[in-house]
């Protein structure tokens, strides 16, 4: 549930939810879906309820348990900001991030909406980015949402990238993680959107991302933009 992560923008990942339901058409193919799927046929006694949100308690303190600093993005197999989750339960992981204050928290959603109800109840330490899931340009409300959370760092992973965003709105926004969709069923993406959100970036002053063509494998799509690997993070000093 916890472990170093092969995901190209952060060194672990934590689950203290799994499970999660589909909201828009960046859910459509979703990987952890798929690997809940498989991992419960495999017994894996955490995913005896499949993709069901699934609260795992005894995991909400783990990072505290790991002294050297890593960048550990939060709920991989889930969405801290499901209605089924409680405002009391992301409270105790609110707690714990604040307290590993030498790990990099990198949380995101697709319920921006319900981010940005709870954004005032809760605390902001400067070692916890947040960001939203930006698929095409019909759910860019999103980023306005997220414009409006008091996070020291705002990101958003657009993967996968579905369709192009000509007018990427980006005030207030750190870090843009771009990504094309990958394993079956994987939606082919234009390489003029990637092109046109990192020239956004450029233009705005935002770090740039890189992450993946994607593909049904990805191996041998690579992340080579304009033969260059871009691999910018955010400036947090």
């Amino acid at each position: 549930m916890s472990s170093f992560s092969n995901i190209e923008w952060t060194d672990a990942t934590w689950n203290p939810v799994t499970g999660c339901t589909k909201i828009s058409e960046g859910c459509r193919n979703c990987y952890a879906a798929r690997m809940a799927k498989r991992l419960q046929a495999m017994g894996n006694p955490r995913y005896e309820n499949g993709f069901s949100v699934t609260f795992h308690y005894d995991l909400i303190d783990l990072p505290l348990k790991w002294k050297k600093p890593r960048r550990i993005f939060v709920n991989s197999m889930s969405d801290l900001f499901h209605n089924d989750v409680p405002f009391e339960f992301i409270e105790k992981v609110f707690e714990t991030m604040t307290k590993a204050h030498w790990h990099t928290f990198q949380i995101l959603t697709k319920r921006s909406e319900r981010l940005l109800e709870l954004s005032s109840q809760l605390p902001w330490p400067p070692n916890v980015w947040q960001g939203v899931s930006v698929e095409n340009s019909s759910v860019t409300f999103r980023i306005d949402h997220l414009r409006k959370v008091p996070a020291k760092v705002r990101f958003l992973s657009i993967e996968p990238l579905i369709g192009p965003i000509d007018d990427l709105q980006l005030e207030g926004i750190h870090w843009v993680i771009v990504g094309g969709e990958s394993g079956p069923g994987a939606r082919p993406m234009d390489p003029q959107w990637v092109r046109n959100i990192r020239d956004q970036c450029i233009k705005s002053n935002v770090a740039f991302f890189f992450k993946q063509w994607g593909g049904v494998q990805k191996s041998k799509t690579g992340r080579m933009l304009d033969s260059q690997i871009w691999d910018e993070f955010p400036i947090t000093k």
